[in-house]
């Protein structure tokens, strides 16, 4: 049995899953890190991606919409905490909405393509993927 490691995925509004872990895989602007048990402390910006989080018995998939994820250890014991400006979990997915989201933003980009509508596309995507 791996060790385990205390995982919080908070947004500014509430928190989104909290508990015990095994890896931690999320993607930050530098690009991707997984994290177990004894990781070494760190602080990363994350883009809009996906952060998976495996448990015991099951993998939790969540649509993060940016902000940061926070590494402390000491020893093995390690607790990550992912602070999301906006976050999903892929369960609680609107697929319908994030269509929607998707039309609308490939239709700001082809009227003229500007960087807030790249980012919703991105968005939408991610969740499209994750939901579907």
């Amino acid at each position: 049995m791996a060790t385990p490691l205390e995982v919080f995925l908070v947004t500014p509004e509430h928190e989104l899953w909290s508990g015990q872990a095994t890896m931690v895989v999320a993607r930050g602007t530098e690009g991707e890190v997984g994290i177990l048990a004894g990781h070494t402390p760190m602080l990363i910006q994350l883009g809009i991606s996906p952060v998976f989080i495996q448990t015991e018995g099951e993998r939790i998939a969540a649509a993060v919409d940016g902000g940061f994820l926070h590494v402390v250890s000491s020893g093995m014991d390690t607790r990550v905490d992912i602070l999301a400006e906006h976050a999903e979990l892929s369960t609680e997915i609107d697929i319908e909405r994030a269509r929607r989201l998707k039309e609308d933003a490939e239709r700001r980009i082809a009227a003229d393509h500007d960087a807030e509508a790249e980012a919703d596309l991105a968005k939408a995507l991610m969740r499209l993927d994750l939901g579907g």
